[in-house]
């Protein structure tokens, strides 16, 4: 009985443990849930968490806020010829993560690596053994993987050429860049552009560095536009959602005064002396005198735009930022002011080879000089002693004010960022002596084509310009440039035709110090020039090759319009002198300016591609000849199925155009092609290219004559 009672006891006490733990939970539940159910009316009624609104962020997390990129407004040259544009590279990566998938499960990563490694391979300049090594990492918990530099840089062809193969876990990032067709093209004129990160809307947006790229860089610079929608968990734009839109404006676009064939020509000439007589720095420049227009320019050493090589050694853009003393060129304005002043008798006569003034002597380049000379053969001779009699007769005031009419010490203030204003020594009468030919005395180079410009307009002056107009994106256009001129008239007409007399002249071979420059029947005046380089420690290098040798023509010599300047800074090696050295670029291209001055546009030009595709391949040749073209025909077939250029494009006279054709393609010799060219017959055949150097074609992996077929790897040598 006694046990049953303690029985009962215990189960009593169990069950009273049992009700207050029950309750204790229920208690504990309740308060719990009160605190969810106050703080879920705590939100609904403030709509805040730690201070942040919570529809706001909600609606975030379901928002997309898309950057619509601006193009960078394109250079063309006078003719529409595109010099610079804007483009897109992209970089082709691999997702190798499996925990990768969408929202229904499907796979986003790579599945078949070596499906995957097979098919990139006839893209990009890989073998399938190297991507699938890339694709096969050692560490099992790579998220992704890229390809190294052979997976970067891809052109939007080779991108959507991946993207037609729909390879699972393949993706790509775009970076925007810059095209230079042409490469080595008027590039520290021209100048480039390097990636940068928008402080205002963080995305990568492209910025002028040196040339007309930085001088125009808010002129080029779009603005971004922007995108924002309401999406779903899939990213899927919610058609209730909100949405707003403002479209991308893109850049102005420039119009340059370049002509890309004389350019193209400059450059060529440039190139073939530079390494054949490796001077330290040269520089040239076209110009049309009356209207200040640029139409070609450029320097050494320089750099290919496009790949950017040479750019370590290629300096600043000498045609602005660098001084020199001029040297004989210069007495072309001591000329001028002598003879329009009235202090230049050319039957008077004078003691050549020296000169005193105030207790130093000045000689002549020949110090021995020509004996007893008139002053008509002062200017042709390059009589440093001739022009400081002249200048004596003038006077210091008097050629003090014909130098600041000429504006010498003022910069031209052409469209080029960083250029110097030169200097002047004028203190002593030595000081004023020499100025007179070229010494003590520093200008730029677009000072000198300032100064030349008076040549054909008269005595005055005209500012050197490099853009002829500024357009919006649709064509419109927003600023035309005129002729400026510069200052008043400095000299007169009667003047001009002295002084162009004079530089005809220099061309005799009898008293000329420019009979290499000579050419029968072509109608042209020079003035040569030999100019000192000055030490940083005081007085003048010496050396027969420690010179700045130059030459400058005009044509014609009766009413002047073209000009060509040319300097050369000691040339390492100097062969038969410095005159037959800068002939091989004087020479080619005075002849094309003796042309265009007789109005002959062979000598420059563009043309507009007619459609080929359809026609007969005789008939393609016979139509693109009277267009001022070439084909190249691809394939055995009789009629042309494709053509490279677009009917209707604008490109330079001369240029070549890629046909294909039906039957057996077979490769052509690419020897001297540009690499625009060797890309352009790449793309319309398929071939796999790989291209190594800069410049044209030195050598080419397959034998001209061979069967190619789309996706045949193709390797192109360039060299300048």
């Amino acid at each position: 009985m006694k046990k049953t009672n303690n029985l009962k006891k215990i189960k009593s006490r169990a069950h009273g443990y049992r009700f207050t733990v029950g309750r204790t939970l229920e208690l504990a539940v309740a308060l719990v849930f009160l605190l969810f159910a106050g703080r879920m009316l705590y939100l609904s009624i403030s709509k805040t968490i730690d201070g942040q609104d919570i529809s706001k962020r909600t609606a975030a997390i379901y928002r997309r806020n898309t950057v619509l990129t601006a193009n960078r407004g394109t250079i063309y040259d006078k003719n529409g010829l595109v010099i610079a544009q804007d483009s897109h590279t992209y970089t082709v990566y691999a997702i190798l993560d499996k925990t990768y998938v969408d929202s229904n499960k499907k796979p986003l990563y790579v599945q078949n690596k070596k499906k995957t490694a097979e098919k990139l391979a006839t893209v990009l300049p890989l073998s399938d053994a190297k991507i699938y090594k890339y694709l096969t990492p050692k560490s099992k918990s790579t998220f992704q993987v890229q390809f190294g530099t052979a997976g970067s840089g891809l052109t939007l062809t080779q991108k959507k050429k991946i993207q037609a193969m729909h390879l699972t876990g393949i993706k790509f990032m775009e970076t925007p860049s810059r095209l230079y067709p042409n490469g080595v093209f008027a590039s520290n004129v021209i100048g480039y552009t390097v990636n940068q990160t928008s402080k205002k809307t963080g995305t990568s947006e492209l910025v002028g560095v040196t040339g007309l790229e930085a001088y125009f860089n808010k002129v080029l610079t779009g603005t971004n536009g922007y995108e924002t929608s309401t999406v779903d968990s899939s990213e899927n734009q919610l058609p209730s959602g909100s949405h707003s839109y403002q479209a991308a404006k893109d850049g102005n676009n420039l119009y340059l005064t370049i002509d890309s064939q004389l350019q193209s020509a400059l450059e060529t000439y440039m190139t073939r002396v530079q390494k054949k007589y490796s001077p330290k720095a040269m520089t040239a420049v076209v110009e049309d005198l009356k209207t200040g227009k640029i139409l070609a320019a450029s320097q050494r050493p320089t750099f290919n735009s496009q790949t950017k090589a040479g750019i370590s050694k290629a300096g600043s853009n000498f045609l602005v930022q660098s001084s020199y003393e001029p040297g004989s060129v210069f007495k072309i304005l001591s000329l001028s002011a002598a003879v329009n002043s009235g202090n230049y008798n050319p039957k008077e006569y004078y003691r050549s080879g020296s000169i005193t003034v105030s207790g130093s002597t000045i000689y002549d380049w020949l110090k021995s000089g020509w004996g007893t000379i008139p002053f008509s053969q002062a200017f042709p001779r390059s009589s440093n002693v001739g022009m400081v009699y002249l200048e004596k007769k003038m006077g210091a005031k008097l050629w003090k004010k014909y130098l600041e009419m000429f504006r010498i010490t003022h910069k031209t203030g052409i469209t080029l960022p960083g250029e110097v204003s030169g200097s002047i020594s004028f203190a002593s009468p030595v000081d004023q002596a020499v100025t007179s030919f070229g010494q003590g005395v520093t200008v730029n180079v677009m000072q000198m084509m300032q100064v030349y410009s008076a040549l054909a307009n008269n005595g005055q002056m005209v500012k050197p310009q490099l853009v002829e107009k500024i357009t919006d994106a649709s064509g419109k256009t927003v600023k035309g440039y005129t002729v400026k001129k510069v200052g008043k008239p400095v000299f007169t007409a009667a003047t001009r035709k002295v002084v162009m007399k004079n530089m005809k002249k220099v061309l005799s071979q009898t008293i000329g110090t420019g009979h290499a420059y000579y050419m029968k029947g072509k109608d042209f005046g020079i003035k040569t020039g030999t100019a000192q380089i000055a030490k940083s420690t005081g007085g003048y290098m010496t050396g027969d090759r420690n010179y700045i040798f130059s030459v400058v023509g005009i044509t014609p010599t009766d009413n002047p319009r073209y000009c060509i300047y040319i300097t050369m800074k000691q040339p390492s090696k100097l062969g038969s002198g410095a005159e037959t050295i800068l002939s091989q670029i004087f020479k080619p291209m005075m002849r094309r300016l003796v042309l265009l001055s007789k109005g002959n546009k062979s000598a420059t030009g563009a043309v507009t591609v007619p459609k080929l595709t359809g026609m007969t391949v005789a008939k393609a040749k016979s139509t693109a000849s009277a267009n001022g073209l070439t084909i190249v025909k691809l394939g055995t077939g009789s009629k042309v199925t494709s053509q490279n250029a677009k009917a209707g494009a604008t490109v330079s006279a001369g240029s070549t155009v890629f046909v294909s054709t039906a039957g057996k393609l077979t490769m052509p010799d690419l020897t001297g092609y540009s690499q625009s060219q060797v890309e352009a017959f790449a793309e319309l055949t398929g071939l796999k290219l790989t291209l190594s150097g800069s410049g044209k074609v030195k050598s080419q992996s397959l034998d001209a004559g061979t069967t190619i077929k789309s996706g045949t790897k193709l390797k192109v040598e360039l060299k300048e």
